[in-house]
């Protein structure tokens, strides 16, 4: 009993031991999680500058977020977001389905590329899309896993510079309407966050759709090329 009791004491502080370093160390954990399963989700490289965790509060603060191209794309990146802010419901951290009370994404910079017959942000969404699968997977793949409830997500102030390649690495500066959606997953009961990812890519994705027309600035560039080789024509009676 004595040798057991000894046992018992070194589980506990081991345990002790353990919550310490997570709770110290929770901002490391998170930007690591946000690297590892945005990578995989978006089949590109996600990288992340640092993460300002209060669990007391249940806020967050992600700083520098990077989400890189799809292979076949020459831009630096895909979206770049100075600072996320989120809000949590600490309630229910430990049940099936966590309520994110909101996500705002600040000022976000986005290079929308069009090559290939396709955009960078279509081909993040299929990454996405097929990342989730038909069943609406989680991240990772594993079944029966954390479902989220977002009662508010907004993106504001982005600036989107468009390019294709019949612009010859020029690009033509948008700015993109602000974006919010209340109540992701509230219907469904919770979805996983790959699920999650494809609904804010695919309102992303409409947004640039409707803000930049690639086939309009293809021919607005071919009537001006046109214009000027007339002008050139006329200038030396050819």
């Amino acid at each position: 009993m004595k040798k057991a009791g000894i046992a018992l004491v070194v589980f506990l502080l081991i345990l002790a031991g353990t919550l310490f370093w997570l709770h110290n160390n929770m901002d490391g954990l998170v930007k690591s999680a946000i690297e590892k399963y945005g990578s995989q989700m978006t089949g590109v490289r996600v990288r992340v500058a640092s993460v300002e965790i209060s669990a007391a509060q249940g806020t967050g603060i992600v700083r520098g977020l990077v989400v890189g191209n799809p292979s076949g794309f020459k831009s630096p990146y895909a979206l770049k977001v100075g600072k996320i802010e989120m809000g949590m419901d600490i309630s229910t951290i430990t049940k099936p389905v966590v309520l994110i009370r909101k996500i705002a994404v600040d000022s976000p910079e986005v290079i929308y590329e069009r090559g290939h017959g396709t955009t960078n942000f279509d081909a993040i969404e299929r990454h996405i899309a097929k990342h989730s699968g038909p069943s609406g997977g989680n991240a990772g793949g594993k079944k029966n896993g954390k479902k989220l409830i977002v009662g508010k997500l907004s993106i504001r102030g982005a600036k989107v510079q468009a390019t294709a390649p019949f612009m010859n690495g020029r690009t033509v500066l948008v700015n993109l309407p602000g974006i919010t959606l209340h109540n992701i997953g509230k219907s469904e009961g919770g979805v996983p966050p790959g699920k999650l990812g494809e609904k804010v890519g695919e309102a992303l994705k409409d947004r640039l759709e409707a803000s930049v027309n690639f086939n309009a600035m293809a021919r607005s560039m071919g009537n001006t090329l046109k214009q000027a080789g007339n002008l050139i024509t006329g200038l030396f009676g050819k």
